[in-house]
């Protein structure tokens, strides 16, 4: 299993999560809490998680080409809710 995390500055990270979470719910298995949501898609599984400074991003996939092709989907649905900020700084690191 390959995956990356990045910590995202924004203070409107429970915002974003929610918007994000309640987007995919129509289509995906997602577990949403206040500050945490769980989306499952058929080959990875993206958690976001929100605070007050910054919001944290970790996508999990089968393979890297799944992981870099899904952290492409995740960063381009945050940047599109957080338009008024966008595009947000994504710094992936491994592990």
């Amino acid at each position: 299993m390959a995956f990356e995390t990045s910590r995202v500055p924004t203070v409107n990270g429970a915002r974003y999560l929610q918007q994000l979470c309640k987007h995919w719910s129509h289509k995906l298995d997602v577990h949403l809490s206040e500050n945490e949501g769980i989306v499952r898609f058929p080959a990875a599984v993206a958690t976001v998680t929100a605070d007050s400074e910054a919001l944290t991003v970790k996508v999990e996939a089968e393979d890297d080409e799944t992981l870099q092709r899904m952290k492409g989907v995740v960063v381009s649905h945050l940047d599109r809710f957080a338009f008024r900020e966008s595009p947000l700084t994504f710094a992936w690191s491994k592990g």
